[in-house]
């Protein structure tokens, strides 16, 4: 009996699926698209209905000749490519590519590489999405007209090799813009006076910023106003006039999408987004964890969704009373809404089992994947804890004509921040007890630019 063609992206992910068909399937790689526009030429026929004119790419020739073959001597082909426009526009094109009939040719999505997300997909194969591959296509003649149409004037009024494209072109716009409304932006000088001020005869210091003088909101645009300033309110008494404390609680953070997971590697990793991406789709696809072989360790990284599934959202709860206590547990799952226009069908980006903890799979990851699926896993497992609770802390200290404010703040229960991290707001600082009437020392009246 003739063996299944599945065709994937990818060798990792062809070695990472293959290990969860039977022996009935053939799992092989495309290396990525087979077709494109031609590059010499602009291959739309814009006088009859911009038709694109696509062309094998020559170096895919001989995975195309392979594919074909082995295609020709299959009872199905399964398509197995990303659940994305990409995905299925690879998909499309590799039926058209290897000539493969209508009834023969089934396509199979999953959002994560695991064994049950396979078998269900194999379980319920379906066709070809044509309004995602006409959506791709799309964007791709409408890259190829602007950019055939624009950068040969680039190369005649700027320099030769740059390109224009769709969306960098009026990105580049955008920046442009900005950058002249900096230049013309006029600066205007601004000061501040701090107090570096200590209750009398104790040894905790804490800083008070000058927010009011004589009744009125404190500005100064010259150094020799606020050196005036700090000249006079130097000689005054200082005491703490008022202290107010509140509660405050912050939730959790939802798990990664692509937009969100790119700002934390660039902000907490130093990683570009390409960077991130690449690393994401390496995490994807498979990672060999020796005994266990090629295992996906996170979803698909390409969604704008923040839905969990409920099996993961399970697996979550069960695991943070156990590993980090059950007060961190709230009592019913944390939900999040997805923006507008965002596939419920997809999932956030998560870990495809979170009893995978970082530490677990770190002698089989570079640094830099590590690093990465920690910041995946910390973010999920923190999105289903309880949210951290502070003591606000605000005290207002009157000297002379003067009136200062300093603001701390207390952890009384760090919930998600034991994973996620806390931040702290810039005038944010640990305070000493502090009573309303007590007596300041002024260590120092400081004037800052």
């Amino acid at each position: 009996m003739a063996k299944a063609l599945v065709i994937v992206e990818s060798p990792a992910k062809a070695k990472t699926i293959n290990k969860f068909l039977g022996s009935g399937y053939t799992v092989e790689a495309s290396m990525g698209h087979v077709r494109d526009l031609p590059e010499r030429d602009i291959g739309v026929d814009i006088e009859h209905d911009f038709t694109p004119e696509y062309v094998v790419i020559s170096d895919r020739k001989k995975v195309i000749a392979k594919l074909k073959k082995d295609a020709s001597k299959a009872e199905k082909v399964f398509l197995a490519t990303d659940l994305d426009r990409e995905g299925e526009a690879i998909a499309w094109h590799l039926v058209h590519a290897l000539n493969v009939p209508d009834e023969k040719a089934l396509r199979v999505t999953f959002n994560e590489i695991t064994k049950s997300a396979i078998q269900a997909a194999f379980h319920r194969p379906g066709k070809i999405d044509l309004d995602k591959v006409n959506a791709q296509q799309a964007r791709r003649i409408l890259d190829r007209i602007v950019g055939y149409k624009i950068s040969p004037l680039l190369w005649k009024k700027i320099t030769k090799g740059l390109s224009a494209g769709r969306v960098q072109s009026v990105a580049v716009r955008l920046i442009v813009e900005r950058e002249k409304e900096i230049r013309a932006f006029k600066t205007e000088e601004y000061w501040k006076i701090t107090a570096h001020l200590r209750p009398h005869g104790k040894t905790e210091a804490f800083d008070a910023l000058l927010v009011q003088l004589d009744g009125k909101e404190f500005k100064a645009s010259k150094g020799e106003e606020a050196k005036a300033v700090v000249a006079d309110l130097e000689k005054a008494a200082y005491v703490v006039a008022q202290v107010e404390k509140e509660e405050k609680s912050s939730k959790p953070p939802p798990p990664f999408k692509t937009s969100t997971l790119q700002q934390q590697a660039s902000t907490r990793l130093r990683f570009s987004a390409s960077r991130t991406m690449r690393l994401a789709q390496q995490l994807y696809e498979g990672v060999d964890l020796g005994p266990e072989g090629p295992v996906g360790l996170i979803t698909y990284m390409r969604t704008d969704s923040v839905h969990i599934a409920q099996r993961a959202l399970d697996e979550c709860r069960h695991l943070i009373p156990a590993q980090f206590g059950p007060q961190y547990l709230p009592e019913k799952p944390n939900r999040y809404a997805s923006g507008k226009g965002a596939q419920e069908a997809h999932e956030a980006i998560r870990p495809t089992a979170v009893e995978r903890t970082p530490e677990s799979v770190r002698q089989y990851l570079t640094e830099e994947q590590f690093k990465l699926y920690q910041l995946i896993w910390q973010r999920f497992v923190a999105s289903q804890m309880k949210p951290a609770l502070y003591e606000v802390t605000t005290v207002q200290v009157a000297a002379g004509r003067g009136l200062f404010q300093a603001k701390g703040r207390r952890v009384l229960f760090d919930g998600h921040t034991v994973l996620s991290g806390v931040e702290k707001a810039e005038d944010e600082q640990m305070l000493p007890a502090l009573e309303p009437k007590q007596p300041l020392d002024l260590l120092k009246l400081e004037p800052t630019q």
